[in-house]
C-alpha cells in the first residue's frame, strides 16, 4: 500500500465541523439511556462540599466519563477527543476534561460507594433488555480475583510496595458473571491499597457479588469460582447463605496432603482439556491430566464447629516432569506428580465440575481487556478518584458487551477492544434534513452489518424492542 499521489499533491487541515471520529457512541449511549443511566445516577449519587460546582449535574459528567472510556480514553485528558467535529450535535453539555477532573477528585468513600450502587442497577437493567446473559436462568459462573496495577509518581495515594518486590502499586478487586455461552460482565470491583491482603473484605464482596448476579437475571444454578487466596470458611458462608454453590481452589496444607494420599490408584480418572489450561505451578500448557474425587472432606476444622464445612475435594495430579521418576526393572514405576485440589458442593458430576472450575481464568481475560484500555492508567493522585474511574471502567465494559451482544454473535463474544474499533471508531459527516440528523458513515465499512443492527435496534423504543 502506498499513497496515490505525490507529495505536493496533498495537504490537511482541520477545518470541518461536521465530522465526528466515533459515530458509534451514538448507538452505544443511546443504549446506555436504555439502561436508565442518567436517572441512576441522579437517583443515587449526591456529591454536596465546599466546591458545589464539582459536585453539580453527576450524571452528566457520569455519563461524558463513561462515554469517553467507551471511545478509547485511558486517562482524563482522553476525554477532550469528544468536544471534536460535529460531536457537540450528537450530545448535549459536554465538558471540558478539567472539569471532570475536579469531579472525580470530589469524590469521598462514601460516594464511591454511591457509584457502586449504580453501576449494579445499571448492569442488572442492561441485562434486562439485551442479550447480555442469556442463560443466566439455568447456571452461571461468578468469578473473583484479584490484580496489581503498578503505578507511578509518590503522591500516588494508597500505592505501596507489595507483592513485587520494587514495584509501586494499587490492588483491585473484581468479580465477573459468565454463562457457559458468554464472555464475562462485571459484577463488583472494589480497589485497595497495594499490600491489602487478596482476601481482604472478601466476605462483604462475594456477597455483593452474588446479590449483583441475582439482580442480572441469574436465577438458575450459581457457582462462585475462585483461587486459593479466597479459600476460607468466611467465603464458604457468604456462598451458603446466598444459597450458591462454591467452587475454590486450595493449598496443598498437611490436611489436604493425607487426604489426597488416602486415594486409591483407582480412584484417578483420565481427563483431555479440549483447550489446554495452564499448570498454575509451571505456567506450562496441559492437555491431559488425571482427576479422583473424595465425596466428603471436612475444611476449616480450626474453626468451631458450626463453621467447619464438609464438601467434595476433587484433584487434579500432573506429571512432574522436573522431578525424576523412580525407575524399576519393568520400567516406570513411581511416576512423579503435582497435585491441585479444589474444595466445592458442586452439583455436578466430577470431571465436568473439574473441566468447569479450570474455566475460572475467564477472568484474566476481564483484567487484561481493562489494562489494555481505561485501567492502562489510574489516572488521578487522589484514592477515591481512581477507585471511581476503576467503577465507571466496569461500567464502560458492561455496556460495550451490553452493545456487542446486539450487533452480531461475532461481536457478543469479542474483546471490548474489537467492540471499540468495529462499531464505535466509525467515521461519519453529520447531515441536516428535514430537522433530522443524518449519520454519513464510510461505504464498506467491513462490519456495516453489525453495526447497523445496533443502530436499528437501540432506536426502538425499549418497550417496544
Amino acid at each position: 500500500m502506498h499513497s496515490s499521489m505525490p507529495p505536493r499533491a496533498v495537504s490537511a487541515a482541520f477545518d470541518d465541523p461536521n465530522l465526528v471520529a466515533d459515530a458509534g457512541l451514538e448507538p452505544v449511549m443511546r443504549l446506555a439511556a436504555w439502561g436508565r443511566l442518567s436517572e441512576l445516577v441522579r437517583e443515587t449519587v449526591r456529591i454536596d462540599g465546599a466546591d458545589n460546582s464539582a459536585g453539580a449535574n453527576p450524571a452528566a459528567k457520569v455519563t461524558l466519563l463513561i462515554a469517553a472510556m467507551c471511545a478509547g480514553a485511558d486517562s482524563i485528558e482522553d476525554a477532550d477527543r469528544l468536544r471534536h467535529g460535529a460531536m457537540p450535535q450528537l450530545f448535549a453539555g459536554i465538558r471540558a476534561p478539567s472539569t471532570l477532573g475536579t469531579f472525580l477528585r470530589s469524590f469521598t468513600h462514601g460516594h464511591a460507594l454511591q457509584l457502586h450502587a449504580v453501576h449494579r442497577r445499571f448492569l442488572g437493567e442492561l441485562a434486562a433488555r439485551t442479550p447480555l446473559l442469556p442463560d443466566a436462568g439455568q447456571i452461571a459462573f461468578i468469578d473473583i480475583d484479584s490484580t496489581h496495577k503498578r503505578v507511578f509518581g509518590p503522591a500516588k495515594q494508597g500505592a505501596q510496595v507489595g507483592r513485587f518486590k520494587g514495584i509501586r502499586t494499587l490492588h483491585p478487586l473484581l468479580a465477573t458473571i459468565c454463562t457457559p455461552t458468554t464472555r464475562p460482565v462485571i459484577a463488583a470491583v472494589r480497589l485497595r491499597q497495594g499490600k491489602s491482603a487478596d482476601s481482604r473484605g472478601a466476605q462483604r464482596f462475594v456477597t455483593e457479588a452474588l446479590a449483583t448476579a441475582g439482580e442480572a437475571g441469574c436465577t438458575g444454578t450459581r457457582v462462585l469460582r475462585a483461587d486459593s487466596q479466597f479459600y476460607n470458611a468466611d467465603v464458604v458462608a457468604a456462598c451458603r447463605r446466598t444459597g450458591a454453590h462454591f467452587s475454590i481452589t486450595t493449598g496443598m496444607n498437611p490436611s489436604i496432603k493425607r487426604a489426597v494420599a488416602s486415594l486409591d490408584e483407582a480412584a484417578w480418572q483420565p481427563i483431555r482439556y479440549t483447550r489446554a489450561v495452564v499448570d498454575p505451578d509451571t505456567g506450562e500448557l496441559i492437555s491431559d491430566a488425571q482427576v479422583a474425587e473424595i465425596p466428603a472432606y471436612t475444611a476449616f476444622t480450626g474453626r468451631k464447629k458450626a463453621e467447619q464445612v464438609t464438601a467434595r475435594l476433587i484433584v487434579r495430579r500432573v506429571r512432574d516432569l522436573a522431578k525424576p521418576a523412580v525407575i524399576g526393572e519393568q520400567g516406570e514405576l513411581f511416576p512423579a506428580w503435582r497435585h491441585h485440589p479444589i474444595f466445592t458442593d458442586s452439583p455436578f458430576e466430577t470431571l465436568q465440575a473439574e473441566r468447569q472450575h479450570r474455566h475460572h481464568a475467564v477472568i484474566e481475560q476481564v483484567i487484561a481487556d481493562g489494562k489494555a484500555g481505561p485501567l492502562a492508567h489510574l489516572p488521578s493522585g487522589k484514592f477515591n478518584a481512581n477507585a471511581a474511574w476503576l467503577i465507571l471502567w466496569a461500567m464502560a465494559y458492561n455496556l460495550l458487551r451490553a452493545a456487542g451482544s446486539l450487533a452480531s454473535v461475532f461481536h457478543a463474544k469479542a474483546t471490548t477492544t474489537t467492540i471499540c474499533t468495529h462499531l464505535v471508531h466509525v467515521p461519519a459527516r453529520i447531515a441536516h434534513s428535514a430537522r433530522r440528523l443524518i449519520l454519513h458513515l464510510p461505504r464498506r465499512w467491513p462490519w456495516q452489518h453489525a453495526w447497523t443492527q445496533l443502530f436499528t435496534t437501540v432506536h426502538v423504543p425499549p418497550e417496544v424492542a
